[in-house]
């Protein structure tokens, strides 16, 4: 059924996802996907945790900070893997086995550098909604538009100065300096 759900998301988008469209993806009565899934909210939480199931926690660097960078890099590859993957995860509360999965890893590298649990805690929220975010930006930068027309030099002098650095790209590096921000703050 999940499988189904993620069939659905990579076709048609989060947009197209529901236990109707799941239904007919299976060919089975709707009713029979909400007997297993309950409701539209259960089949979010299951397809985002399907999606960070695609998270590999193998090979992952010894020192902390590079095992924590190493896995938020690996949190936007799965996100990136599927359609609408960001928005798909974003504003689901999944406890579940792929998730608590990902969650566990990364604090534990947080851990492993002597944070305390708190900041642990919360860093690892801030990583993975800076990641969320981040890829959201950059799954809907192909039909977005260009931020440059929009700036105009005497009203948005700042924004203006800055602009070759606010286009749509560079995700990764922009990433990677975002995860170095937050990793460094705890050192």
């Amino acid at each position: 059924m999940v499988r189904a759900a993620l069939d659905v998301l990579d076709e048609g988008g989060l947009e197209a996802v529901s236990t109707r469209a799941v239904a007919a993806r299976l060919g089975v009565r709707m009713n029979t996907v909400l007997w297993h899934v309950k409701s539209k909210a259960r089949l979010r939480e299951l397809l985002a945790d399907a999606i960070l199931a695609d998270v590999d926690l193998r090979d992952l660097p010894d020192g902390w900070r590079d095992r924590a960078a190493e896995l938020v890099r690996r949190l936007r590859g799965a996100l990136l893997a599927h359609r609408d993957g960001a928005a798909a995860v974003t504003g689901t509360y999944a406890a579940e086995p792929a998730t608590l999965r990902y969650a566990e890893a990364l604090v534990d590298a947080l851990l492993a550098g002597g944070v305390d649990d708190r900041r642990a805690a919360w860093a690892a929220w801030s990583l993975t909604y800076l990641v969320l975010g981040l890829v959201q930006e950059e799954q809907a930068a192909g039909g977005a538009g260009e931020l440059g027309p929009a700036v105009v030099p005497d009203v948005h002098p700042a924004l203006h100065q800055a602009l070759p650095h606010l286009g749509p790209g560079a995700f990764a590096e922009r990433l990677d300096f975002a995860v170095e921000l937050v990793l460094g703050s705890l050192a």
